[in-house]
């Protein structure tokens, strides 16, 4: 064998001895890693084992020396080689061991052996030295050439690998040529082209997800030499930013591209289309079960052959086709098909037809009638959905129906189809939750679900069934739906615990009184295979005792959903991971959650019915307050006298809704309930009551004047019309004409919208040229006739020093007398108006016969004048006054005809029960006609003085009548021929007091106070009343000072019998006197006494007596049960016995329940020293039975948990109960109402020891905190700033646990000064102050809020202040940005948003820089331009100013100049 071939086969043999060795680094390395990433047939060649060869020629005639074949038993090398036979990378053998080792293998974690840059330096080196060593050339050497040419060879070896180092052979993927946006037409293909470089060779990723493989028809993809392109077939949706992405392990690069598509590339581009909508479908109604058809006949003009426009039903959204929706176009009609109607259905559906001009749209309701098969039971819900669908659960959630049935819905049955046509039921007690949580699902396997609602009167239909749903893990459904991560050149081995760890981020997602949903996230360490989940939940907080939920079979998705917890309890709850190696450890606690129902809506507010049309009414109302969740309203309907109530909507709606179908001329009421997923509201008060039809337009407006003028606009004022058409005005249209010479032009509109008060400034008008108006006012039946014209009105400057009233009107017409009522004056002209004078003349009169009404200035804008001539006209007008003097008249109110109207006038009554109201019938009401109450002429709006009743007329009851209600009322009735009264009360009131007070019964007596002596020496005061209220007070007055109930005096007084009693222990040497008891019930009072003086010493020798006697033969009560607090806010029951003995028995009871041995409450007592003591707030820990030898630590070794020293659950009566032989005593203490509030008093006043506030500075603000010795619930603080509440945006308070604290959120130099915080309990409080120290706190505030600040995004540079350019060239600015997290970037133009498009280019680049750049500039760019960032720690504008110039217009400019 010749030199040469011995060296290069001693060299193949070092390089496989350095591959060996590698190889058992990789020991267990897949082939399936080598397999993908190259198509390396599983060929190899083994080493030489013999020196046998075979002598072959190549095509230059050389002679080669070919390997031998490959013996059995030769060892394998691991060189893989291509059909070619060259040989190419490895090949790693299968690794072989048992099935439990390759599972850990491949469930390993974070311990990670990567392939490095080094690694395949050195594969690419031996495929290359592999491939010479098989084109050995026999060739004749010298010695000393051959030596010399091994030596060259090993030293450019050392170079290369010295060279083999990442920073030399790899970088990130570039993009050597970028996609670059385009415009075209619709219907034509677009492609877009890039070209990457990088190594290792980049994979390429669409960043939206476009799968073109799967989307043949749509887009087509190539690769080729780094080449990539992307053909897409356009269509008006396909106008978007497309991005691309190129990824490998050096790092990531990406492009984007935008694509805009516009419409009207077609055979008929430059058609302008009409579309007409004829033949429509109205309002439709349909029941449960029917088939509904809606359809349309569709005009297109100009016809175009081949040409059909889109057409689209929306129900708020577009509807596709499905089992329940068919749609069918024609040509020419549309057609909407419902098939099997239900309530879902139910909605405005609207057809949309959309041309290459425009749209047109036409929308009607659709109402669906539920049927019920057995009166009385309701109908189905609707809008059942699913959420939140794993592995073997899901929440169900549905929306309740309009109609409960005969009584309330009870709750509601979940059933689940299992098969084909068999379902079974969810829950077997009815939820009233309108979402439940479904568990045992079998996974993989499709659900749907319907529900059913009960009441007592059975069970209502099923609903729609769901939509289908399938039992799968959220993660493998996102997998499924979109295209797997691309490959990120690396392959990771790790090593774990095969035990699973702890589940992260448990939460209650859902907390109902029903259930409770907890939701985590998976640990990140799972083992060597799946895991599973238990739920342990802890009743006692702040002790170790866990309750396993789960115990018969673990769960398998992230959500578990808990039944059958204690409502009003607290739990905490937490997860652990199992599998079959073993249970991890327990994942952080959720932390105190308490089990209640969610908040039912309130009621919604009162519903206004409004006419429409002869068969429809619109409704609106007030939105329900507080409400958590609303899903919407129902509304019902009733004509009024049937008390019939009926559903005007089977689906929820909101606010406003038009209720069809009504009865045309009948007269109906209408109510308004919430509902959200916790249940109904109450029901909203009814509205008034409407007759259904047609709304008519309203009058036309008059007294169309001139109030102000200037040089070039006018202010004009006029009166509302008379009649409103039976609806309300929603505002007024002006017209104007200019008038030349006498001669009128044509009328113009001068506003587009309405308005909504009577006066209006005309503007833009030219001075000294005449003008005429005229309005029309516009109600939802709409526009008026117009009014008549004004006179020609100047436009020129007034110089008027006094103003001129306006607004001139009359009530209360009568034979001898009317009110005239005026507005004030737009302006004030020199000083302001203070003061009016009215003038009255005859109409037949000249105009010397105006006379003043009254001699001194009125200072109210209404004046009543009397001494009228009956059937004479008369003309009024008014003047106004102010430091310039009086005015000119303003314009002529009349003539009015002095006559009275046939109409009753307003009187005053007192009924029966006291109350006094004023009343005015009237019987001539037109339809829609109201009754106006106005004090001193202004619209009565404060309700808290009045109510108002409109039945039969209409009633003002006097809530609480005092001096407050003098003045004069007047009632105005509408839509009527000026109908109105008035009625002054003066100081008759304090009669009509009197009258109020006699007309209310007095509190009769049945028996005057009596006293009598009782057992033990004590004393019982009483008296019986023959009726009172349930609002009955009694006051207790010893020698006319009120005494309350304590250790001396025990006070009762039972309602319903009348019975009124006063209990001492003994009478005393003081207690001799006079005892009262005065009785209040409402305005009715009554007063009985008892005096005990001469007799008095009898009585008390007599009590004292009875006392001993007792007291030695007896066990007795030294002190009866009272009650203390501790300094520790304990509250505790306490009292002395006296006379007992071992076998004296002593009992407790709360509430007439014996408290026995074994209660927990029985705990609570102790005994010590003749004391019994009763500890409502100590806490009681359950101790378990022993179990086997285990032994539990005892309750005292338990830390106790925070919970109330006492509580509403505390409240009854306590009695304490003495028995043996020689008698029986008992001591009671009332802890309910009186007896709970002073016990509240008392802890309250020990809670008020709080500590002093401090002051602690965050990022954020400032906060204040003070921490109390205890707090409760029912304890109110509050905090002052300088002596004023302390409240706003950005001030809060609060409680956390037992600290009191005020949030200063950014404070300024306003929040400086004294802070002070009040602790008051109802009947005492505490103060605590504190100045604050405004530089070290505000200084500790800003160095932290600094730190934030530094991360705000901002505009660091490089944006001229002023640009100017030449018209037609183009301009390119970049600012440079900064943020932490990198901001959004927008550019504005005259504060108008800019879009990226042909004209405006907008680009952001690597996080920093933001370019604009304008193609070809105009005029029209022009303007003030900003750079607009923003993140989540502030906004900032980088604003410029761009000037474009015209050079031929500047030089035109400066020779006419010239």
């Amino acid at each position: 064998m010749s030199a040469s071939l011995q060296v290069t086969q001693k060299l193949q043999h070092q390089h496989q001895h350095q591959h060996e060795e590698k190889q058992q680094q990789h020991l267990y390395e897949s082939s399936y890693y080598l397999s993908s990433k190259s198509s390396v047939s599983k060929q190899s060649f083994s080493t030489f084992k013999t020196t046998r060869h075979i002598s072959v020629k190549t095509e230059k005639g050389q002679e080669v020396v070919k390997l031998s074949p490959l013996p059995k038993r030769a060892k394998r090398t691991y060189l893989a080689m291509d059909k070619d036979k060259e040989v190419i990378g490895y090949v790693i053998p299968v690794f072989r061991a048992s099935h439990d080792v390759v599972r850990g293998l491949m469930e390993a974690q974070e311990e990670v052996t990567e392939e490095g840059i080094n690694y395949v330096a050195m594969r690419n080196l031996f495929v290359r030295e592999a491939r010479e060593a098989m084109e050995v050339k026999v060739e004749k050497k010298t010695r000393s050439k051959h030596v010399r040419e091994s030596a060259e060879r090993l030293e450019m070896s050392r170079t290369f690998r010295k060279k083999m180092n990442p920073d030399s052979l790899t970088h990130r993927p570039e993009f050597i040529v970028k996609p670059r946006g385009q415009t075209v037409w619709e219907g034509k293909d677009v492609k877009l082209h890039c070209t990457v470089a990088g190594w290792p060779k980049p994979r390429i990723a669409n960043n939206v997800l476009i799968d073109a493989k799967a989307h043949s028809e749509k887009y087509t993809a190539e690769s080729n030499y780094n080449m990539h392109s992307l053909e897409i077939k356009c269509d008006f949706f396909d106008t978007a930013k497309y991005h691309i992405s190129a990824l490998n392990v050096k790092g990531e690069a990406s492009a984007v591209a935008s694509v805009v598509v516009k419409d009207g590339f077609s055979p008929e581009h430059g058609v302008t289309f009409e579309t007409t909508i004829i033949d429509k479908f109205e309002v439709a109604f349909g029941s449960e079960g029917e088939t509904l058809s809606l359809g349309c006949t569709v005009i297109i003009y100009p016809t175009v052959k081949k040409y059909q426009p889109e057409v689209v039903w929306y129900r708020n959204v577009p509807l596709k086709p499905s089992k329940w929706v068919h749609t069918h176009w024609s040509g020419e009609r549309a057609v909407l098909t419902l098939v099997h109607l239900n309530k879902e259905d139910e909605g405005m559906y609207t057809l949309r037809v959309n041309t290459k001009s425009g749209y047109d749209t036409y929308a009607a309701y659709v109402f669906v009638r539920a049927d019920v098969e057995v009166e009385g039971v309701p109908v189905a819900p609707l809008d059942v959905r699913c959420h939140d669908a794993n592995k073997d659960y899901v929440v169900v959630t549905w929306k309740q129906p309009a109609v409960e049935g005969s009584s309330s819905i009870l709750g509601y049955y979940i059933d689940c189809e299992v098969g084909t046509h068999h379902w079974a039921r969810c829950n077997e007690v009815p939820v009233k939750y309108a979402r439940f949580p479904v568990t045992g699902l079998v996974e993989g396997r499709s659900y749907v679900f319907r529900v059913r609602a009960v009441n007592k009167a059975g069970v209502s239909h099923p609903s729609r069934v769901s939509e289908a749903v399938v039992a799968m893990d959220p993660s493998d459904r996102a997998r499924l739906r979109g295209p797997s991560a691309p490959w990120t050149g690396m392959i990771k081995f790790t090593e774990e615990d095969p035990t699973p760890g702890e589940p992260t981020d448990v939460v209650v997602t859902e907390a109902t009184k029903s259930y409770v949903v907890l939701a985590w996230k998976p640990p990140a360490q799972r083992g060597h295979e799946g895991v599973m989940y238990y739920i342990e939940k802890q009743r006692i907080s702040g002790t170790d005792t866990w309750q396993r939920v789960n115990t018969g079979m673990p769960v398998k998705s992230p959500r578990f959903a808990l039944f059958d917890l204690a409502e009003g309890k607290s739990y905490s709850f937490r997860v652990r991971c199992c599998n079959s190696a073993g249970v991890g450890e327990a994942s952080e606690s959720t932390g105190e959650v308490i089990v209640g129902d969610k908040l039912l809506p309130s009621a919604p507010g009162n519903p206004v019915a409004t006419r429409n049309t002869d068969t429809s009414v619109v409704v609106s109302w007030g939105a329900s307050k507080d409400v958590q969740d609303l899903v919407g309203y129902y509304i019902e309907c009733s004509v009024v006298g049937t008390d019939v109530w009926m559903p005007c909507n089977n689906k929820p709606v909101r606010q406003t809704f038009v209720c069809h179908g009504l009865i045309t001329g009948a007269n109906y009421v209408f109510k308004v309930k919430a509902v959200n997923a916790a249940g109904y509201s109450q029901s909203s008060p009814n509205s008034d009551a409407v007759v259904v039809q047609a709304a008519i337009v309203p009058g036309k407006p008059t007294g169309v004047t001139l109030q102000e003028a200037f040089k070039d606009y006018m202010v004009l004022g006029w009166n509302a019309p008379a009649n409103n058409g039976g609806a309300d005005i929603r505002g007024y249209f002006v017209d104007y004409r200019t008038v030349k010479g006498g001669v009128a032009g044509k009328w113009h509109e001068m506003n587009h919208q309405a308005l909504t008060t009577t006066s209006y400034k005309a503007e833009n008008l030219k001075e000294r040229l005449f003008y005429q108006f005229q309005v029309r006012a516009v109600n939802m039946a709409g526009v008026s006739k117009p009014s008549l014209p004004s006179a020609p009105l100047e436009c020129k400057e007034w110089t008027i020093t006094v103003p001129v009233p306006v607004g001139l009107h009359v009530l209360e017409v009568r034979d001898t007398s009317v009110v005239v009522l005026w507005e004030p004056p737009v302006f004030d002209g020199r000083s302001p108006v203070n003061g009016y004078y009215l003038d009255v003349k005859e109409a037949s009169a000249g105009e010397e016969c105006w006379k003043g009404v009254h001699e001194k200035v009125n200072k109210m804008k209404y004046m009543k004048v009397t001494g009228l001539k009956g059937g004479a006209s008369y003309v009024f007008h008014v003047r106004a006054q102010n430091l310039a003097g009086v005015g000119k008249p303003s314009a002529v109110l009349g003539p009015i005809l002095a006559q009275t109207r046939p109409t009753k006038e307003i009187y005053v009554d007192v009924d029966d029960d006291g109350v006094i109201s004023m009343v005015f019938e009237c019987s001539e009401m037109m339809e829609g006609s109201e009754f106006v109450w106005s004090k001193n002429y202004k619209e009565i709006t404060d309700t808290s003085r009045l109510t108002i009743i409109s039945e039969r007329g209409s009633r003002a009851i006097f809530n609480s009548p005092s001096l407050e209600d003098l003045g004069t009322f007047s009632c105005v009735v509408t839509n009527t021929d000026g109908i109105s009264s008035s009625y002054t009360l003066t100081e008759e009131l304090k009669r009509l007091l009197d009258i109020s007070h006699d007309h209310k019964f007095p509190i009769p007596f049945k028996n005057e106070m009596a006293m009598e002596l009782l057992e033990k020496g004590r004393v019982r005061f009483w008296t019986q009343v023959e009726k009172c209220t349930s609002d009955c007070q009694v006051e207790y007055v010893f020698n006319d000072v009120i005494i309350s109930q304590g250790k001396k005096y025990i006070m009762n007084f039972d309602k319903s019998s009348g019975i009124i009693e006063m209990f001492m222990d003994s009478l005393e040497v003081t207690d001799e006197g006079t005892f009262t008891f005065n009785l209040v019930d409402g305005k009715a009072k009554g007063t009985t006494s008892l005096v005990l003086i001469g007799d008095f010493r009898e009585l008390q020798k007599k009590s004292e007596f009875a006392r001993a006697e007792w007291v030695r033969k007896q066990p007795h009560f030294v002190e009866y049960l009272d009650f203390s607090v501790t300094p520790e806010c304990d509250v505790l029951l306490k009292c002395k016995i006296g006379n007992v003995r071992p076998e004296t028995e002593i009992t407790w009871s709360k509430d007439c329940i014996e408290i026995a041995e074994d209660d927990e409450d029985a705990k609570k007592i102790e005994r010590q020293d003749g004391e019994l003591t009763f500890n409502i707030g100590k806490w009681v820990i359950k101790q378990e039975k022993q179990k086997e030898k285990k032994r539990k630590p005892p309750a005292e070794d338990v830390p106790p948990p925070p919970r109330p020293k006492i509580s509403k659950h505390d409240a009854g009566v306590y009695e304490v109960f003495l028995r043996d032989e020689r008698g029986k005593d008992k001591s009671t203490f009332s802890l309910t109402d009186a007896g709970y509030q002073a016990v509240m008093n008392e802890l309250f006043r020990v809670i008020n020891s709080s500590s002093e506030i401090k002051v602690l500075s965050t990022e954020h603000g400032i906060v204040l905190y003070s921490t109390v010795t205890y707090y409760h619930e029912d304890l109110r603080v509050g905090w002052l700033h300088d002596g004023k509440i302390a409240a706003s945006e950005r001030v809060k308070s609060g409680v956390t646990g037992d600290q009191l604290w005020l949030k200063i959120n950014e404070p300024t130099e306003k929040d400086k000064g004294k802070y002070s915080m009040d602790i008051f309990d109802g009947k005492d409080g505490v103060k605590r102050a504190f100045d604050l120290t405004w530089e070290e706190a505000f200084e500790e505030f800003q160095r932290l809020a600094a730190a934030i600040a530094e991360r705000r995004a901002r505009v660091v540079g490089g944006l001229p202040d002023v640009v100017a350019i030449q018209e037609g060239k183009s301009l390119n600015l970049t600012g440079n940005v900064w943020g932490e997290p990198v901001p959004e970037v927008s550019w504005t133009k005259n504060e108008k948003v800019l879009v990226s498009d042909d004209h405006y280019k907008l680009k952001f680049e690597h996080n920093k820089f933001a370019s604009i750049t304008i193609a070809a500039v105009s005029t029209a760019d022009s303007g003030k331009y900003a750079l607009v960032v923003k993140n989540k720690y502030g906004t900032e504008a980088g604003e410029f100013t761009v000037s474009v110039y015209n050079p031929e217009e500047e030089e035109s400019k400066e020779e006419k100049k010239d």
